[in-house]
Formats: structure tokens, C-alpha cells, sequence
């Protein structure tokens, strides 16, 4: 993975890679599942096809994401985000060609197993940034999906409106070329002097869990990771099929709804956020966003026509700082020498969540996919992921209002 670029490690540089590798995976957002549809007839057997495929991604990325966490905290971030690139180039490739569906899922297999870009490059921002400025960069690379999915979806709808397997050449070349940068340019954030040994007992997904649950007494945050999580990816797996089926939206429609989310996503993370976190603590910033996002699950699932969903969109604009501001306050917990694991163990959770969320979404998708599209019952997933984040919010309410009460003093 040599030469090492003799360059100091900032913010811009993991930001552009950051980008790159958004735009190439929203690329593919808007036609997996009409790629998986080429492989069968009928909603019912779409619907699970694309579970299997989707679930196929989670459970490997569940097994890989702490290992690859840990091999960062001991090789540095550098050498296992260019592994997580080429991985993705392989994938897409792969998909673009694909004949059968077993070959679809025995690529994502692979794909989840050799990608952990999301955590590492978590990672590398809390190796170069002081506790107490983590939630307002972290926001900034939040910022960055959000401008990675107005790209990325656009082009993707654009080019699979003529012809879906387009999308995953772009997005493979997208990756590969997101890999030249790592190896030319991006440089090492994390000094040799703060690397830890590799312990495959504790890189292991379980002991990943068990020691993020630990740290510092934020282990009731996971729990609410977990809940959001499973709310956000339940959202991700239905919100193609199930505008298909209730709006009748194409890769074409459903690009631009993921457009108005990310230019939503770039406002709230990469401009609103900082002068939030200047007036709300990170806790109750958290917990406005929540409440925010609980109802706009709620809203998703009650609109009868395609422009609410937009709607609903711009009414959520506090609903995705949450995650900048949690993940700050665990990032702080973890110290300097483990975020690489710490980092890990979150992805990890959530890809645990990617396994849970597409059975459980696609599967009161299917309960209601037969029904008229004017049926209310037709939200019933977005209905269970407003359950999910009102859980969520109640528990980190209580962990806050806990916290605090413990530093008062006596």
C-alpha cells in the first residue's frame, strides 16, 4: 500500500475521498432492486429477491466491519480504505455483468466482507480532530453523504432510465478511481506511536459489541444506535419498492427524491449544524432530531401522493443530525487508540441492523404490497420505523436526563 503520501493528514482529504465513494454507491441505489427484478416476476417473489441479496451485504459487512476496524487501529486507516475501494469496484463491476441472481448475492457477500469505508473513515476524522470539535466534523462528513447522494441517485436514475446495468460501470469506475486517490494522495492519519495491536478475540463482531456496550458508561447510546439504525435501513430497503408500488416511481422518480434528501442532508449537516451545536448541547440536539425523524417516518407512511414524500423530506430537515452528535459523544468515550475499533463496532451494529431491517421491512412490505395503492395499510413499515425511533428517543432521554442529574452536585 506504499508509497505513503508525505502529506499532513486534514479534514478535506478524507472528505473528497468520502464523496467519491458516496456518489459511486448512490449510483446504484436507484436500480438494485429493478437489476434483481430482471431475475424474477411479481412483486411478491421481487421483494424477496431483493432481501436475499440485501441481507447477503449485511451479515458479511456484520462479520467484517470490526475486523476491518481493528486491522486500521493496527495498519492505519490508509491501507484498509483502499482495500474497502477496490472491493467496491470488483462488486459493481461484477453486478454489471451478472447473469443469475445467485451471482448477485455472492458479490454483495463479498462486497459487505471487504467494505468498512463509512467506519475507518469515521476513524480518520476523530484521529485528527480534538474531542470537543468531533460532533461539528463529524457533521461535515455527514455533510459529504448527503452531497454524495444528490450526485450519485441522480446519475444513477439518469442512466438507469436507458439501461440499469449502466449505473454499476459508472459506480465501479467511480471506485476505482476513488482508489487512485488513496494511493496518490490520501495520507496517513494515524501516527505509528498511537497503533495497538491486532486481537482477533476482541476484532471478533460479539467482543466488538461488548466492549462498545462498555465504554463509559454510553452503553444505553447503543441501544439507541440500534433502534435508529434498524428505523433508517428499513427506510433505505422498502423506499424503492414501495414508491414503485404506491406512486408507481421508476429509477428515474425515485433519483430525485433521493436528490431532495441529500440537498436536505448538505443544509442540516454541512451548514445548520455548526451554529446548532453553538446553542443546543449535543445530547438535546440529538433528541430534537429524533423527534424530528420519528414523524417523518410517520408522515412518509401516511402520504397519498408523490409530492407529500417530498414534503415530509423538507419538514425533516433537523431529522439527521442526530448521528453526528451520538457518535461524537462515543467517539470521546473510546480514547485515541481504539477508535479504529470503536468505529468498527458501530458499523458493525449497524450492518447487524442491515441484516435485521430488510427482513423485517420487506416483509410487512410484502403483508400490504397486494393491496390498493390508496391504502393506508400500504405505510405499514414506515409506521414501524416511527416505533422504532420513538423507542429510541425515550431511552437516550432517560440516559441524558440521567447523566446530567449525575454531575450535579451533591
Amino acid at each position: 500500500m506504499s508509497p505513503t503520501p508525505q502529506r499532513a493528514p486534514a479534514m478535506g482529504f478524507i472528505m473528497v475521498a468520502v464523496l467519491i465513494d458516496m456518489i459511486s454507491i448512490g449510483l446504484m441505489v436507484p436500480v438494485l432492486p429493478h437489476i434483481v427484478g430482471t431475475f424474477t416476476q411479481g412483486n411478491d417473489a421481487q421483494t424477496s429477491a431483493f432481501l436475499l441479496v440485501t441481507m447477503a451485504f449485511g451479515v458479511a459487512n456484520f462479520l467484517g466491519a470490526p475486523i476491518l476496524g481493528a486491522l486500521s487501529d493496527r495498519f492505519g486507516r490508509r491501507p484498509v480504505l483502499l482495500i474497502g475501494f477496490m472491493g467496491l469496484a470488483l462488486s459493481f463491476f461484477v453486478t454489471a455483468m451478472a447473469t443469475a441472481l445467485w451471482v448477485l448475492v455472492v458479490v454483495r457477500l463479498f462486497s459487505g466482507a471487504m467494505q468498512a469505508n463509512v467506519a475507518i473513515a469515521n476513524a480518520y476524522v476523530a484521529d485528527i480532530t480534538p474531542a470537543e470539535d468531533r460532533a461539528r466534523r463529524f457533521g461535515q462528513l455527514g455533510a459529504m453523504f448527503g452531497v454524495g447522494f444528490i450526485l450519485g441517485p441522480v446519475i444513477g436514475g439518469w442512466l438507469g432510465h436507458y439501461d440499469v446495468h449502466w449505473p454499476f460501470f459508472a459506480a465501479g469506475c467511480m471506485a476505482v478511481m476513488n482508489w487512485c486517490y488513496g494511493f496518490f494522495v490520501l495520507p496517513e492519519s494515524l501516527p505509528k506511536d498511537r497503533r495497538t495491536a491486532f486481537d482477533w478475540k476482541k476484532a471478533n463482531p460479539v467482543s466488538a459489541l461488548r466492549g462498545l456496550a462498555a465504554l463509559k458508561d454510553v452503553g444505553p447510546l447503543v441501544f439507541v444506535i440500534a433502534l435508529a439504525s434498524m428505523a433508517q435501513f428499513m427506510l433505505h430497503m422498502t423506499w424503492v419498492l414501495y414508491t414503485k408500488f404506491r406512486f408507481g416511481w421508476g429509477p428515474l422518480e425515485v433519483s430525485w427524491s433521493l436528490f431532495a434528501v441529500g440537498v436536505v442532508s448538505v443544509i442540516s449537516q454541512g451548514v445548520l449544524l455548526r451554529p446548532l451545536l453553538a446553542r443546543f448541547s449535543p445530547p438535546r440536539l440529538a433528541l430534537i432530531s429524533m423527534g424530528s425523524a420519528s414523524l417523518a417516518y410517520l408522515g412518509w407512511g401516511l402520504a397519498t401522493e408523490g409530492w407529500m414524500m417530498y414534503a415530509v423530506i423538507l419538514f425533516n430537515l433537523l431529522g439527521g443530525v442526530a448521528a453526528a452528535a451520538v457518535q461524537s459523544i462515543i467517539s470521546n468515550a473510546a480514547g485515541p487508540t481504539h477508535q479504529g475499533r470503536a468505529m468498527g463496532a458501530v458499523s458493525s451494529l449497524n450492518s447487524l441492523m442491515a441484516v435485521i431491517a430488510p427482513a423485517v421491512g420487506l416483509t410487512l412490505l410484502g403483508w400490504v404490497s397486494h393491496r390498493p395503492a390508496s391504502d393506508p395499510l400500504m405505510g405499514l413499515p414506515f409506521y414501524t420505523c416511527a416505533a422504532l425511533q420513538l423507542i429510541g428517543l425515550v431511552v437516550a432521554y432517560r440516559f441524558f436526563r440521567r447523566q446530567r442529574l449525575a454531575l450535579q452536585p451533591v
